[in-house]
């Protein structure tokens, strides 16, 4: 019999993973654009001119007989079993996992796309900062974590700058009382201007049009919002509102089991936990999981509960939020050394599980 081909969209927190995983004895195929892996956690400190972190995914794969093809999927035929690649190849899959992932969303903002950086452009955004002729001021629209450690780290990097945030509710306002209350210091003491409760309408070469007046900005970062790959959707795959992939608990496709979805594109529903939020703490182990089932290592369903959730506010401070195991918080958080020693042993180890 002929051995059955596992075709893997996506090489980021799920996708690598689980391509990893399912690799070792299996006729695995990954596609992805990229040479190296996007460690998306860390774009904040690409954005502040810090050294970048990111193995090649020929390390990650290495020994698992994984064919790497560089390439990007363009679209799927589910009822032949192909995926299309921009290099004018059709690739046939038995099983197909399809991890693309989120992309920043602008969400029809007037001027957003033309005229701020995407954190998918944080080394672009570390150029334009470190060559202006002069320092002037940095609008980091979002006041989710994304924001908040893009706003600190560029903060405390570039103190010439004059940092805001402007946040369409609350800055890190899912956090508990004293997470936020840390948040808001940290940022007080590196000068990071807040501006809440202000919908951006409209972005433009000298600032931000918002619901609560206009805020100048020679430099205007968007870290708003994600949302999902439009492929899934486009190819047929059953998806919520928002555009993600609605799966079972083996995370599956409920239109289409012979496609898995994982990480950001796939709406995960856990008994007990909820809906599984966008993040890298939920896509690897989702990767972790998808890999050990396609390896045939597990035959359980898929299970996740919460424990924290970590930011970094520049290289001397962060924070560690302790949460319940549905995502609500805790009011335990650990700050100042202990939380960048725990940021840092869990950002770094993201990256050696990928294997």
């Amino acid at each position: 019999m002929t051995e059955k081909h596992i075709v893997v969209l996506g090489a980021g927190y799920a996708g690598l993973t689980a391509a990893a995983r399912a690799g070792k004895g299996k006729r695995v195929t990954l596609i992805a654009p990229e040479s190296r892996f996007l460690h998306r956690v860390r774009q904040h400190e690409t954005a502040a001119g810090r050294p970048e972190h990111r193995p090649t995914i020929a390390e990650v794969v290495r020994g698992r007989g994984i064919r790497h093809l560089r390439a990007r999927a363009t679209g799927l035929d589910l009822n032949a079993g192909k995926v299309f690649l921009d290099t004018g190849e059709a690739v046939a899959y038995d099983t197909l996992v399809y991890a693309l992932g989120s992309r920043t969303a602008w969400h029809g903002v007037p001027g957003a796309a033309e005229h701020a950086y995407a954190a998918e452009r944080a080394a672009e955004l570390a150029g334009r900062l470190r060559t202006a002729d002069r320092p002037g001021t940095v609008a980091v629209v979002g006041g989710g974590a994304t924001g908040i450690e893009l706003a600190t780290e560029i903060a405390e990097a570039h103190p010439g700058w004059r940092v805001r945030i402007v946040a369409a509710g609350e800055v890190g306002g899912w956090f508990s009382a004293r997470g936020r209350g840390h948040v808001l210091d940290v940022m007080a003491r590196l000068g990071v201007q807040v501006h809440e409760n202000a919908r951006v309408t409209a972005v433009d070469p000298a600032g931000l049009d918002t619901t609560d007046g206009r805020i100048p900005a020679d430099v205007v970062a968007w870290a708003a919002a994600l949302e999902p790959h439009p492929l899934a959707a486009e190819a047929g795959l059953t998806v919520n509102a928002g555009g993600r992939a609605v799966v079972d608990r083996y995370l599956r496709s409920v239109s289409h089991p012979d496609v898995h979805v994982i990480g950001d594109a796939a709406e995960v529903t856990v008994p007990g936990t909820g809906t599984l939020r966008m993040a890298c703490a939920t896509a690897q182990p989702m990767g972790r999981y998808l890999g050990r089932l396609l390896a045939g290592r597990t035959g359980k369903p898929f299970a996740y509960r919460y424990s924290l959730q970590c930011l970094s506010l520049g290289r001397r401070e962060a924070l560690v939020q302790l949460i319940h195991g549905d995502d609500s918080m805790r009011p335990t958080v650990l700050t100042g050394r202990t939380g960048r020693l725990v940021k840092a042993a869990i950002v770094n180890g993201v990256v050696r599980a990928l294997r």
